[in-house]
């Protein structure tokens, strides 16, 4: 990761998810590099070569999808350019978050930098000027089927290039043409392949996943922090998680996992307790969590590293080669792999929470010197009986939604673009997904938290004590029944608040 004095320079590197998470959180300025700004250059004056040859140039002077065929004059190309940002802005529905705009802006400069996409310089040059003055182009939320390009949220990212649209600016939603105003700036106008260059490619779908990837990466750390909570709320066996045991799998992430658990564990006395269970067979829920949380840990991995192969390479359509004097045509603009692999984590993520719904169930029970629904005097007192049902209803919801969107596809643009990935509804899928295993984590966390203060007896593990005692500070122990949402909400904000704190030396 290249920075110094909190400049960031473009570079022709292989970027990955934490380095754009560093980007995100830091937000640096940008400068391109003298070799980015080079490619940059030699694809556009090779562009520029071909139309002044009368080269016939997809999407360059001629219509767009199923129009390809119909060309367009020499001294409209430009007027072509605008025309096709304006008439793609056809998103739908509400603003997504900033920083998802932001990582479509920093996704758009890696696919600039090659100089493949024909794109000019003053176009990649508002791009970072808009991340460096903290101009952030707003985007609806949907229209796109991911394969074409992400063509009308990146028409919405692009409408500030020409002065539309509008933007978040000193924490407001703006009209560009206002922004543009106030701070001196001018309009651009595009150069012949800038309209396309900025709506293909599939930068917006990556975005969602990449800021999932960088979310997941901690609710699997902190699951592994509840989860050993409750390995000693409910007084598990310490043998399920021992190093010996679990080297006898190939599956390192498993290795992993038991590795975790063993240095979170160290020092409590959960298995020396005499509610432990003499036959160190545990439900499945506390037993098979290396396996479980092993194979999601495998599917986030391969994800990962798919999706950084993605945002290293180029998204766009055609590709300019000015090296061998040569355009081709082909489908680098669909978003196949993005929208599997967000497919992927939500099936993970569903799996990761279920287990953990599982976990609190079994808290629930009666079992292992526990009260039911862990509340004294039960009958009069229900407890934490019906924070179950919330979780339930979350994990079934989570179920529902894992069905694929990526094996849907419904032919756009006259059957031009006949097979599409679908991966805009992956990405929805996921970010509800994230947020209901906030609130299923965080009911574990409620629940364990009560359990381990009723189990007499137990000494919790230097670490899980620190959480415990945080913990406490924000929510009570439950004497009788009360308002049980209230502190619901509390517990998956105290997740999400603490969502960095603990993991550091976790695998």
């Amino acid at each position: 990761m290249n920075n110094e004095k909190n400049v960031w320079k473009l570079k022709m590197d292989f970027y990955t998810v934490e380095d754009l998470s560093y980007l995100l959180e830091n937000k640096p300025k940008i400068e391109l590099d003298e070799t980015v700004v080079e490619k940059i250059n030699a694809g556009s004056d090779f562009v520029m070569d071909m139309v002044k040859n009368d080269m016939y140039i997809y999407g360059v002077n001629t219509g767009y999808g199923s129009l390809c065929e119909t060309r367009v004059k020499p001294d409209e190309i430009k007027k072509l350019q605008i025309n096709h940002i304006l008439s793609h802005a056809c998103g739908i529905g509400e603003i997504v978050p900033e920083e998802v705009s932001r990582l479509a802006l920093l996704i758009k400069l890696l696919t600039f930098r090659s100089g493949n996409t024909g794109v000019s310089l003053k176009v990649v040059q508002r791009f970072v000027d808009l991340w460096n003055d903290d101009i952030i182009p707003t985007i609806p939320k949907k229209g796109t089927v991911g394969a074409s390009g992400d063509l009308a949220p990146l028409a919405h990212l692009g409408l500030p290039v020409i002065g539309l649209g509008s933007v978040h600016y000193k924490g407001e939603i703006r009209k560009t043409s206002e922004v543009y105003d106030e701070i001196g700036w001018k309009v651009i106008e595009p150069e012949p392949k800038d309209g396309l260059a900025i709506t293909n490619g599939v930068q917006y779908i990556d975005s969602w996943a990449v800021l999932s990837l960088m979310k997941i990466d901690k609710l699997i750390k902190w699951s592994e922090l509840i989860a050993s909570l409750s390995i000693q709320g409910f007084s598990c066996s310490e043998t399920f998680y021992s190093e010996i045991y679990n080297k006898t799998s190939y599956h390192t992430e498993r290795h992993d996992v038991a590795a975790n658990l063993n240095k979170i564990l160290e020092k409590s006395n959960h298995f020396k307790l005499p509610t432990c269970n003499k036959s160190k067979q545990d439900p499945y829920s506390f037993r098979c969590i290396p396996q479980v949380h092993g194979a999601i840990r495998q599917t986030y991995k391969f994800a990962k590293g798919v999706m950084e192969r993605e945002l290293n390479g180029i998204s766009d359509n055609p590709l300019f080669f000015p090296e061998h004097q040569k355009i081709l045509f082909g489908g680098a603009l669909h978003g196949e792999s993005t929208a599997f692999m967000m497919d992927f984590l939500a099936i993970a993520l569903s799996e990761l929470v279920s287990i953990s719904e599982r976990r609190t169930f079994q808290l629930f029970s009666g079992n292992r010197g526990l009260p039911s629904f862990l509340v004294s005097n039960p009958g009069l007192n229900s407890g934490f009986m019906v924070t179950q049902y919330s979780s339930a209803a979350l994990v079934n919801e989570n179920k529902v939604l894992c069905t694929p969107a990526s094996i849907d596809t419904i032919p756009t643009c006259q059957m031009q673009e006949d097979s599409v990935s679908m991966g805009g509804t992956s990405a929805y899928k996921l970010t509800t997904i994230i947020e209901n295993s906030e609130y299923i984590l965080g009911n574990e966390l409620f629940a364990v938290a009560q359990a381990v203060e009723l189990n007499k007896g137990l000494v919790l593990s230097p670490i899980t004590q620190e959480i415990y005692n945080e913990f406490r500070k924000e929510v009570p122990f439950i004497q009788e029944d009360c308002i049980m949402s209230v502190y619901m909400e509390k517990s998956r904000m105290f997740l999400r608040n603490h969502i960095n704190d603990w993991i550091d030396g976790l695998r």
